[in-house]
């Protein structure tokens, strides 16, 4: 088995790209699209990193398997153990720039939060409400057969992944400057509150969607040990830290897949992180070295 065996849900197939509604809504949605793809530039108050949305949701948040966002709209309002409420779609919005986009939340009547808001609803159209539909989120991914390991991971990092998200993880941008291949760790990354630095996320995440155009390609076995690779290095704090390391450890850290706290290397992993907020804080992202 590749992965465990996922229960029978409907199918489901988002409007084309080419068909954007027209008038002030069609205008709404193409806002959306626009800060989906091109984050950075399109919310840049609300981002401090060079990541963009579809550096995870691919294809513009219309991939399968990579955590669509015609499948996740039609399911919120819902509970999340993460910040132990329910959630409304804008909250958890709010919560991707704080964390995956290491910036700060934009108001929830924003015209970030509303445009994003239309992009989904339209993408979603046709779709069951509160209904998981085939190729939400990640394929939920088997355990492997070994424990992962730094070593592994590092080897499946330098054969498979260094090409494009460069030897030290540091991504790769184009001569404007533009975010071509998203930096995996240090400060330019996702922060330590972000779902992906959970092993087993990353794992799932990687196993289905990645080398890129080359999923399910890798073993269980290697995306589970280059998952771990990739999350026994720094990156920018949590933003929930208040300055006492195994408090934020107690509050929202310390499963079996999180290495936040852990020492890896010699390195105690958050103990010394960069700020959260990257340049939004004033801080240079640079990279962080393993």
């Amino acid at each position: 088995m590749t992965r465990s065996a996922r229960p029978a849900v409907p199918q489901f197939t988002p409007p084309p790209a080419n068909a954007l509604p027209e008038g002030p809504f069609g205008e709404a949605v193409l806002r959306g699209q626009d800060i989906f793809l091109h984050t950075a530039k399109f919310a840049s108050q609300y981002v401090g990193n060079s990541l963009n949305c579809a550096s995870c949701h691919m294809d513009a948040g219309r991939q399968g398997n990579a955590s669509p966002m015609w499948a996740a709209y039609v399911l919120y309002p819902a509970y999340r153990a993460k910040n132990g409420h329910v959630n409304t779609l804008a909250e958890r919005l709010q919560g991707c720039f704080q964390f995956s986009m290491n910036g700060k939340m934009p108001p929830a009547d924003s015209q970030t939060i509303v445009d994003l808001e239309s992009y989904m609803y339209w993408m979603a159209k046709g779709a069951p409400t509160g209904v998981k539909l085939v190729g939400q989120g990640f394929p939920a991914l088997d355990k492997p057969a070994q424990e992962p390991t730094y070593v592994r991971g590092g080897q499946v990092f330098e054969q498979h992944c260094a090409l494009c998200h460069g030897a030290q993880g540091q991504g790769q941008h184009d001569a404007t400057g533009k975010m071509v291949f998203p930096a995996l760790w240090g400060d330019d990354s996702f922060n330590w509150g972000a779902g992906m630095h959970s092993i087993s996320t990353a794992a799932a995440f990687i196993h289905a969607n990645m080398p890129l155009s080359q999923g399910e390609t890798l073993t269980v076995q290697e995306a589970w040990d280059v998952a771990y690779f990739m999350n026994a290095h720094e990156r920018p704090q949590d933003p929930r830290h208040a300055g006492d390391l195994q408090a934020t450890i107690k509050a929202h850290h310390g499963g079996k897949n999180d290495l936040y706290g852990q020492k890896v290397n010699g390195v105690v992993l958050g103990a010394n992180s960069t700020p959260a907020g990257g340049r939004l804080t004033g801080h240079n992202p640079g990279v962080a070295q393993p």
